[in-house]
């Protein structure tokens, strides 16, 4: 692969209380009549995350022809899993239905957070959309006692496949607990109730420490995962241990090749996208093949756009 840097689509600066930073995690669905839809979560000045859209010019996403001035879910009551933050993770088109993946997180007092999967679903084409249940669809459990996050979901004939970041503990790394986490798999037959395996599909290496947000999609005969990673240690002030982006194989889903020299993109000289690159969802659209992505600040730079040059 070989990506063309297109630049920055769109970064929050203050437009409304609730959006003061941050377009996180984008995931984009196609409207038809020309226009992707680019969801993503802006934070307001408590560092609460709400979920909201732009829609680009699906020939060239640089062009916003529509902006959303309102979240689009609200944050849960006082207690539940997703009272400080949800930030949209993948949409599945289930017949005439959208189910829109999303992570929840809650602060916490001896490590810094929790997160959780929630599911929203919108049965008018994506106008508007609910929660499916007041509490996470996945959650930590007997198996998986820290925090499972940040879903890819796949439509596998009669089956629902779900990629999945897993969390495998706390590291106290310059007086600061930091989380460490790896690519995990379930399955499901409706898209709701889910079979964690326990299988692991991309893990740990000697410079590895967290692998977040997979984007699995299938191309000539394989599955081929997208991904982020970095280091534990010093990933938010040193380029050379913050996110990148990696690339992985897979004949069946299940056993993953790593082949991350593959992946066509880096960081930027300078800009936007200079200190990490992180968060990537590719989408087709006609004869290209567009990934949005975040950069510096964990999407606090902004999203924005590479297409593959092919």
């Amino acid at each position: 692969m070989r990506w063309i840097k297109k630049g920055l689509i769109f970064k929050p600066d203050h437009n409304f209380p609730w959006m003061i930073s941050h377009a996180s995690i984008p995931v984009v669905d196609s409207m038809g009549n020309g226009k992707l839809r680019i969801y993503f979560s802006s934070r307001d000045m408590q560092g609460r995350s709400r979920p909201t859209y732009i829609e680009v010019d699906d020939s060239n996403p640089s062009r916003i022809v529509y902006f959303n001035d309102r979240p689009i879910l609200p944050l849960g009551e006082l207690g539940t899993f997703d009272d400080n933050g949800i930030m949209p993770s993948w949409i599945v088109n289930h017949g005439e239905t959208k189910y829109l993946y999303y992570i929840a997180w809650n602060p916490q007092v001896t490590v810094s957070y929790r997160l959780a999967i929630g599911l929203a679903i919108s049965i008018d084409g994506g106008k508007t959309f609910k929660k499916y249940s007041d509490g996470p669809i996945c959650d930590r459990d007997v198996s998986e006692p820290y925090f499972n996050t940040a879903p890819c979901v796949l439509k596998d004939g009669d089956r629902w496949r779900m990629w999945y970041v897993s969390c495998t503990g706390w590291k106290l790394i310059n007086d600061r607990q930091e989380p460490l986490y790896h690519i995990k798999y379930a399955e499901s037959k409706n898209g709701i109730d889910w079979t964690r395996t326990g299988h692991i599909c991309i893990d740990y290496d000697d410079f590895t420490e967290a692998i977040g947000r997979p984007c699995v999609y299938f191309k000539n005969d394989k599955f081929r995962m997208l991904y982020s990673y970095r280091s534990a240690s010093n990933y938010r002030s040193d380029p050379e241990k913050s996110y990148r982006l990696g690339y992985a194989e897979s004949s069946d889903g299940l056993q993953w090749n790593r082949l991350d020299e593959q992946v066509g993109i880096k960081r930027s000289p300078q800009g936007w996208d200079s200190e990490m690159i992180e968060y990537c969802y590719l989408h087709n659209q006609g004869n290209s093949t567009y990934l949005f992505y975040n950069g510096n600040g964990f999407g606090m730079s902004g999203v924005g756009y590479a297409l593959l040059d092919t």
